[in-house]
């Protein structure tokens, strides 16, 4: 029959016991139960007018079911003689039907076990057990030795022509011994061999070479042509024309009042000599969007910009429309500007200290770039970028002059001389509160409408087209730093389209569309993304399935650190533990959801999509303050491959996300665990912040109702001879849409509308909760926290009373099917 390369399909064509696949066997062998050793169980269908032991389709006619009947008679003498006890068919072990299979058949006993649903057979079995057949007391004496051996022939033959048939039948239809899992997981290797190091390492080095160009459009053709070279289908391009905020003609400058010293943002005095020696680097060290023009204050050191950090500063100094010195780190980088805002600075110089760092890490003279832009085009907040849209006039996002700077300038700001390495402990860079500062930053940026591209192709899905997984990559933006790292991410997703296309090509599709994204604009906060997904955003939230993110996926090369909706975190912990076992170093790695960098924002954020996403880290730089990936740096391709020269790792991450993408565009169930959503809710109500009992009284409800819709509709799903089309399409319905409860409409600058993620890994609770808590702690009144917590009561209760509808419209169906 016709396979569908990668999923079991049964043919109409097959009777229904073909289907169910046992041996087809005669009537008068039915009570011998035979099975093939070393298969799996398989399934007997129940029907509610089975017929009696002695009637069947081959024994219709009159003489036949008179001579059945005689013998029915004229054995039960036999059978009531000592030691005949139980009718036995010892022989019927030893029967070869001229096939090797056949040969080595057993007759164990099988008993009947009721499915989950109650629509099926289960035939279990059990070893060392003589299936036997019991037969009622006897009613006559009369025998007939002649009727016997003619019965005993024709049962013979009919035996042995039942087992024929079963075997032919179990032979060419498909069987249940051969798991679905089996089958995808073959498939899913056969896909992911082919991908190797040597061919991401040339797709990279091709990639470097297009950086160079100054028009964003011919990066996204080159991308075009290769996708299409693989044989990707319906390639598009997407432009948007949005606001973007880029380096002025000269670098922006700090200048010491003292002296009279001019530095650039790297630590180089200003000169033209020094500013042509350090190339444009030193240009795209900005903050983009930032206020524009010149300040001149005292420098206050804020630290990391907290709560309590300002609480302390504002009891020694007058800040208002002073310089902030600001460290990255810890919160982000937007919510801690908005509490600078609005306690009245002016300006801020922001910097890395390096004992936050890995020792390894040597950026004391290394400038970077931040956006401050939370998402999309700056112009059209909320909606698209389209030809006609009102456009608004916002060439800065904050009214503060915020400028990056490298540690090495901030060393010279505070005149620190003394070592700052002593007996391997490092000290943060730090001004003394006694000491004043006054210094002259200069911020030159402009604003320019540019055309930002994304590269955006298809396979289209065979069962549920209409179902999307989209993949997701960055590309370079010409306008955009001189980082290279961009180079990796399309890498890997170029070599996951070539081993998937080649599939493909055989006549195999998945299940589900798969969406391949390169983005544009990712720099400037993500434009690309943002403005595609407001553009398509209907049809996304109907239809997105899973995001797969390839942003930044080689930062290090220690530690593999995953991060996962908590609905996918299963499948993750999965897929890594078994990549482990063929890889020889696999450190212990935690599946966490906490906020990233990169494109995924928009879908996590205002799609409520459940995301993925692997990527090397160093392990130094996992322990470090949360949110420093804030900061791009200029990292250049050298670095990358001294970082993993044999691009091992960039092959392991291809592969990782490539079976995540496979299993949940190929699985007819999607493989989320609604119960993680619902012990991660527990989990973030731990800790020491203020719980009402109404919270916890609605956690533990929804553990109640997603318990409930695990037992009654997810295991039962996962059995393919319990599988129902339309019951399949219901339950992935609700399964994808289970985060869209956990958006809350408002959260304070920088942290994830989506309160499933945690600010980072050392915090387990909700992130709105930690800040309301901290913002309520020096005031009076406990309004925020009051906002907070009724917001996740919110969140939480929607959740509940969404699994609750799913059940009852699961039942509704049901009751209306009996």
């Amino acid at each position: 029959m016709p396979q569908h390369d990668g999923a079991l399909q049964e043919d109409s064509s097959c009777p229904d016991t073909c289907l169910l696949c046992p041996p087809v066997l005669s009537p008068l062998s039915q009570p011998l139960l035979t099975h093939f050793p070393g298969k799996k169980m398989a399934y007997q269908k129940v029907n509610a007018d089975q017929r009696a032991p002695g009637h069947s389709q081959f024994l219709d006619n009159d003489d036949l079911q008179a001579t059945a009947l005689d013998l029915e008679w004229d054995m039960e003498k036999e059978l009531e003689e000592p030691g005949f006890d139980q009718f036995q068919l010892d022989s019927a072990e030893n029967q070869n039907l001229g096939h090797s299979e056949t040969a080595d058949l057993n007759l164990d006993s099988i008993q009947p076990a009721i499915s989950p649903k109650g629509r099926f057979q289960r035939l279990q079995e059990e070893s060392d057990y003589i299936t036997h057949y019991a037969r009622p007391a006897p009613k006559s004496n009369r025998c007939n030795f002649c009727y016997l051996s003619k019965i005993l022939c024709t049962a013979t033959i009919l035996f042995i022509f039942g087992i024929v048939i079963g075997y032919y039948a179990h032979k060419n239809c498909p069987s249940d011994a051969t798991s679905s899992g089996t089958v995808y997981l073959r498939l899913y290797q056969d896909i992911l061999t082919t991908i190797q190091a040597e061919d991401i390492k040339k797709s990279f080095r091709n990639f470097i070479q297009l950086y160079k160009s100054e028009d964003d459009m011919e990066i996204s053709k080159q991308i075009k042509t290769h996708w299409t070279s693989l044989g990707l289908e319906d390639i598009q391009f997407v432009n948007y024309s949005v606001l973007l905020d880029l380096p002025g003609p000269s670098p922006s400058t700090v200048t010491l009042n003292s002296s009279g010293q001019c530095f650039y943002p790297n630590g180089q005095p200003c000169s033209e000599r020094a500013r042509k020696d350090t190339s444009q680097d030193v240009l795209y060290s900005y903050a983009a969007y930032s206020a524009k023009g010149t300040l001149k204050a005292e420098v206050i050191d804020v630290s990391y910009g907290t709560a309590d950090d300002l609480k302390r500063i504002k009891k020694m100094k007058n800040i208002t429309n002073q310089i902030a010195l600001l460290k990255l780190g810890k919160l982000p980088l937007l919510y801690k500007l908005s509490l600078l805002e609005k306690a009245g600075f002016g300006g801020v110089l922001l910097y890395i200290d390096p004992c936050d760092l890995p020792k390894t890490a040597n950026p004391s003279h290394d400038a970077f770039m931040v956006s401050l832009n939370p998402g999309g085009d700056p112009s059209t907040p909320g909606y698209p970028s389209a030809d006609g849209s009102f456009r608004q006039s916002r060439s800065n996002l904050t009214s503060l002059l915020v400028q990056p700077i490298s540690a090495s300038l901030v060393a010279k700001l505070i005149s620190s001389v003394k070592a700052r390495t002593k007996n391997d402990v490092c000290s943060p860079l730090e001004l003394p509160n006694n000491e004043i500062r006054i210094v002259s930053m200069q911020v030159q940026t402009v604003t320019e409408y540019k055309t930002v591209t994304n590269v955006v192709g298809y396979v289209r899905g065979l069962a549920s087209p209409d179902r999307y997984i989209i993949v997701g990559s960055q590309h370079h933006t010409a306008y955009s730093y001189n980082g290279q790292e961009w180079a990796s991410s399309t890498a890997i997703i170029t070599a996951f389209i070539r081993a998937l296309m080649l599939k493909v090509k055989k006549g195999w599709r998945p299940d589900r569309t798969i969406v391949f994204c390169s983005w544009g604009g990712t720099a400037f906060g993500n434009i690309g993304s943002y403005e595609w997904g407001e553009d398509f955003k209907k049809v996304l939230q109907k239809n997105v399935v899973a995001y797969i993110s390839l942003h930044s996926p080689i930062r290090g090369n220690s530690s593999l650190h995953p991060v996962a909706s908590p609905s996918l975190q299963q499948l993750v912990e999965e897929k890594n533990n078994f990549n482990c076992t063929r890889r020889a170093q696999c450190p212990d790695t935690n599946v966490s959801s906490v906020q990233i960098q990169g494109d995924a924002d928009y879908f996590i954020n205002h799609l409520g999509v459940p995301i993925v996403q692997f990527a090397y880290e160093d392990i130094k730089a996992l322990e470090a303050p949360s949110f420093l990936s804030e900061a791009l740096f200029p990292r250049h391709a050298t670095k990358i491959e001294e970082m993993d020269p044999f691009f091992k790792l960039h092959e392991t991450i291809t592969k990782l996300s490539g079976e995540v993408i496979l299993q949940i565009a190929n699985e007819p169930v999607l493989p989320y665990n609604a119960l993680d959503i619902a012990l991660e809710v527990q989990n973030s109500l731990k800790g020491d912040q203020p719980n009402t009992p109404q919270l916890l009284a609605l956690a533990s409800r929804l553990r109640e109702r997603a318990e409930l819709f695990r037992s009654d509709e997810m295991r039962p799903a996962n059995d393919p001879k319990e599988r129902a089309p339309v019951r399949v399409r219901m339950l992935n319905d609700i399964l994808q849409d289970m985060e869209k409860s956990f958006l809350v409409p408002q959260v304070p600058p920088g942290f994830y509308r989506n309160i499933l993620y945690h600010l980072d890994e050392k915090t387990s609770q909700f992130s709105i909760l930690v800040e309301a808590w901290e913002h309520c702690k020096p005031l009076a009144s406990n309004e925020t926290l009051e906002e907070a917590l009724s917001e996740v009561l919110n969140s939480i209760n929607s959740a509940q009373v969404y699994f609750k509808a799913g059940l009852d419209v699961f039942e509704s169906v049901l009751v209306g099917k009996n």
